[in-house]
């Protein structure tokens, strides 16, 4: 616990002044680049300085452009850095709406191009599914984790459909991702933080279905047993 308190103490103001330096970026390169380097260097460090490694495998299997939707399991806090790492293209986020109320990290989300969900009600939440469909349409890649929250014991959770929904709507193929090792790094809702080694691995990209129900459910199946297949 020791580590994880110490670890903080750095984390937090490191992570205020990254989201500084990527606010201030933005008056020079409005596309939201160098926000995503922002993001990059902050992962590194943040990831290094807790003393965890990263390995990536199936990267053959990401293709070299086009807008993706970038889907697989939560098993950890450090998922997020891992992954700002581990994708080797630019991509946004798609994160709840609340998270862009934070001083000053939600506003250099806003500038990274990152994309705000609206949950309150169904309405607002529709609209911003199409909002979100539409970046993806003009050539951004998101990454979404189906499941809605971190695992507790490891085993994949339900899938909620608002990702595949979202996947119909951009008509862009899912490339499945799994992660293994975050959940013995900093277990759900502790404080506790142990080196070691988090391990990505890309699976084959999936082509999108149609909105109908039969078809979403097979693509779900078919997404959820590509993630399952990678877990130890």
């Amino acid at each position: 616990m020791l580590r994880a308190y110490l670890y903080l103490l750095f984390f937090v103001p490191f992570t205020l002044s990254c989201s500084i330096t990527a606010i201030a970026g933005t008056l020079f390169d409005a596309t939201g680049a160098f926000a995503h380097k922002c993001s990059r260097f902050w992962s590194r460090w943040g990831l290094s300085l807790a003393g965890i490694k990263i390995e990536v495998e199936g990267l053959e299997n990401v293709p070299g452009d086009g807008p993706l939707i970038f889907m697989g399991n939560h098993q950890g806090n450090f998922d997020i850095l891992a992954l700002s790492l581990a994708i080797p293209r630019r991509f946004s986020w798609i994160a709840k709406k609340e998270l862009f109320a934070i001083p000053l990290f939600g506003e250099a989300m806003r500038r990274a191009g990152y994309i705000p969900l609206d949950r309150s009600d169904g309405r607002r939440a529709l609209k911003s599914m199409n909002a979100a469909a539409e970046r993806i349409r003009s050539g951004s890649s998101v990454v979404v984790f189906p499941e809605g929250t971190r695992t507790k014991d490891g085993n994949l959770l339900p899938f909620k459909r608002g990702g595949f929904l979202l996947a119909a709507k951009a008509g862009v193929p899912i490339l499945p991702f799994t992660i293994n090792g975050s959940m013995k790094i900093n277990p759900r809702n502790r404080i506790e933080l142990y080196p070691g080694t988090l391990r990505i691995s890309f699976a084959r990209p999936v082509a999108t279905a149609t909105g109908q129900d039969k078809d979403q459910a097979q693509l779900m199946e078919q997404v959820r047993l590509a993630i399952a297949a990678g877990l130890e």
